[in-house]
């Protein structure tokens, strides 16, 4: 798949940082795991760490496909508000899937702190109205919130005014949120797997999957074998080729960022990001060099060449919607990208075994606005079935969910 289009910040301020070995012969391991970027790289250190024997194939450079392209806010704050996720699924499912998303912002940060340089910090969220008649239902949902022990703070119109210095009419202050860089994190960890004696591999093609009783075969387009007792298909918005069930839609979302911008100019911008309440949603967040980096205007478009098309012109629409609610803000975009994502109906994830496939395929479709923080979790959880252990989210995140 072409995943994304333009200049995605990411790989423009760090290049290619390491390289990995293609794949030279036939390979045995424990686990399979079909994807080089930010979740593959979580989910492998996950079961490297835990003893299990893991090998890493992926079919382009390591990170370059939406790990390169992402925007990488990580908060525990859903597309789907947790109002809305517990009429669909019940208040219980909904305060788990919030909970488990909040706790995995300072699981991602212990991470982060064991690696050099993945810009990784603590931020504030800020979820502001769009609209007037937005306010009621924000405060059904702030209620929900608080009810259940999250650290929410309300902020009516005139405190988003005295705080932010922009016009909303009411914002809902949300903590943990934190940002980083996904294509550093993503090289730092495969670069310890690799140093800790871990096969990491990429420009890997898999061709076939076969899966037998106590295995699964990977035959690559090079003609190598790789035999396993599980796989995980963390090959991204990719990994869809692999199911005849449709379980999520691909969209596309745009993206730019500016130069630096002085810290007195960012102000409270520094250590706050932002999204709105409209869909699709307006978000905003400095990166820890001090530039805005601004995305949204979401589309159904699926097609890279018409999406390449549209880079330049939604990244203008982009600037101009900042430059409404921040007048004096400098935003000038210095380089402009798109990239696939994918949406589920309620927003939640899937990780886990399909019945297509079977119990020793696992599939990794962190899908949705926080990819990463969902990653995070599902790493876990993907160890734990391996394992054979019961795990608190293994149905909220499976298959089962949709029937």
């Amino acid at each position: 798949m072409d995943l994304k289009s333009g200049y995605p910040w990411w790989a423009v301020r760090n290049g290619l940082l390491r390289a990995f070995p293609p794949l030279q012969g036939d390979l045995r391991c424990d686990v399979a795991v079909l994807g080089g970027g930010i979740t593959g790289a979580l989910i492998a250190d996950e079961l490297a760490r835990h003893g299990h024997d893991v090998a890493v194939l992926e079919q382009r450079d390591i990170a370059w496909g939406s790990t390169a392209a992402s925007t990488a806010l990580l908060q525990y704050e859903i597309d789907t508000p947790m109002v809305e996720l517990a009429r669909r699924l019940g208040e219980e499912a909904a305060v788990l899937a919030y909970r488990s998303c909040a706790e995995a912002i300072p699981m991602l940060g212990r991470l982060a702190g064991q690696l050099r340089g993945t810009g990784f910090r603590r931020m504030d969220s800020l979820y502001f109205a769009s609209r007037r008649r937005d306010v009621r239902d924000m405060e059904a949902e702030c209620a929900l919130r608080l009810r259940h022990g999250l650290d929410v703070e309300w902020l009516p119109a005139g405190a988003v005014r005295a705080r932010y210095g922009f016009e909303a009419p009411a914002a809902i202050l949300n903590r943990p949120a934190a940002a980083v860089d996904p294509y550093r994190m993503a090289y730092g960890l495969f670069a310890r797997l690799q140093r800790q004696g871990v096969g990491v591999f990429d420009r890997n093609r898999v061709e076939t999957i076969e899966v037998a009783p106590r295995s699964v075969a990977l035959r690559t387009v090079e003609g190598h074998l790789v035999r396993a007792k599980h796989l995980v298909l963390a090959a991204g918005y990719a990994s869809q080729q692999w199911l005849r069930q449709r379980v999520a839609r691909n969209r596309s979302s745009y993206a730019f960022v500016t130069d630096p911008v002085d810290a007195a100019v960012l102000g409270p911008l520094r250590d706050t990001m932002l999204w709105e309440t409209a869909r699709p949603y307006l978000y905003l967040r400095a990166t820890d060099d001090g530039r805005l980096l601004i995305g949204g205007e979401d589309d159904a478009i699926d097609i890279p060449a018409r999406r390449d098309g549209r880079v330049d012109r939604k990244a203008h629409v982009l600037m101009k919607k900042v430059q409404k609610l921040f007048p004096e803000l400098p935003l000038q975009p210095t380089f402009a990208w798109a990239g696939t994502f994918a949406e589920t109906v309620d927003g939640l994830p899937f990780f886990g075994p399909h019945p297509q496939h079977g119990p020793r395929v696992h599939f990794a479709m962190a899908y949705g606005g926080n990819g990463i923080t969902y990653s995070m979790l599902g790493a876990g959880l993907l160890r734990a079935r391996i394992e054979r252990r019961r795990h608190p989210l293994a149905r909220l995140f499976s298959f089962e969910r949709i029937g």
